[in-house]
């Protein structure tokens, strides 16, 4: 069954179990120019395929990721020894879903990213950086949307990443994502979901200033039954140079599936690791995605 037949989909799993949460923020720990996860990795297939004219309702989702350090990738775009730490990441999110209305042609969505960061480097030469865990930097912001065609979707989404986390695992400063992001089915049982933005970071405690990172985030995915849909995963981030800091970037690849379970209810399970890069860490990462709405 086509998950944009909205009407259909109905009567089977509610609509708003197929509306996986709206993307969020990547987790940037400290300023090292082996950088963490590429932006926005953390968003499965149908992210952003969403409806307009309907009641508002709620959505909780749990995002988790393990990502070995084992390998990162040099100035010459080789791959070399990593730190060898392993990085366990929660986000924890709240949204509320809403169409207004003056314009029931639109829709509207806030939401609240809460991380929860665990980093285990047993190379580190000062033991208490050794296991460095806590309550990250809170995410916060809006998106909006509208159908271009009654399948697709195309809208705006905007966060604010707020530096009041534990001291261990934030860097201090403040960060705007914004991005344009897409839904749309092709052909078959085909869909591709994507989103494409940059972000922009206030000066350090230090008093540099980031350079700024663009991204996009895309995934392709092939509806098999009403439960099961598998899906390709392609992530790019560039983030320009700064102070001693040099320019980065890295290209990803990764494979999962995204299984519709019980009413209101999504399981998505992903492998990912880097094709290529300059300066930063080479993805290998297992990442998992729970779904609730009501």
């Amino acid at each position: 069954m086509a998950l944009n037949n909205w009407s259909a989909w109905a009567h089977g799993l509610p609509l708003r179990s197929t509306v996986a949460a709206l993307a969020t923020g990547c987790a940037l720990f400290g300023a090292e120019p082996a950088r963490a996860q590429t932006v926005f990795d953390v968003i499965g297939p149908h992210e952003y395929d969403l409806p307009v004219n309907f009641d508002p309702f709620n959505v909780f989702v749990q995002y988790a990721y393990v990502q070995n350090d084992s390998q990162r990738w040099d100035a010459n775009g080789d791959l070399v020894d990593g730190s060898g730490a392993q990085r366990i990441v929660g986000l924890s999110k709240y949204v509320h879903f809403w169409t207004p209305d003056f314009n029931r042609n639109i829709g509207l969505a806030w939401e609240i990213i809460q991380p929860e960061i665990s980093i285990r480097d047993r190379g580190a030469v000062d033991p208490a950086d050794r296991h460095r865990s806590g309550f990250g930097d809170t995410y916060t912001g809006f998106a909006a949307w509208f159908k271009p065609t009654p399948q697709s979707t195309l809208g705006i989404q905007s966060f604010l990443q707020i530096p009041w986390g534990d001291k261990s695992v934030s860097d201090g400063n403040w960060k705007n994502l914004t991005s344009m992001l897409w839904y749309t089915p092709l052909i078959w049982e085909l869909d591709w979901t994507g989103d494409a933005g940059f972000m922009w970071q206030s000066p350090l405690v230090d008093g540099v200033k980031p350079g700024t990172t663009f991204y996009t985030n895309n995934r392709f995915g092939w509806r098999v039954n009403q439960w099961l849909e598998p899906f390709i995963a392609l992530d790019y981030e560039h983030s320009d140079a700064y102070g001693i800091v040099p320019e980065s970037w890295v290209f990803d690849g990764g494979l999962g599936v995204m299984v519709f379970t019980y009413k209101g209810q999504s399981i998505t399970a992903r492998y990912s690791t880097s094709f290529k890069g300059q300066n930063h860490s080479d993805n290998n990462s297992w990442n998992l995605k729970y779904v609730y709405t009501w």
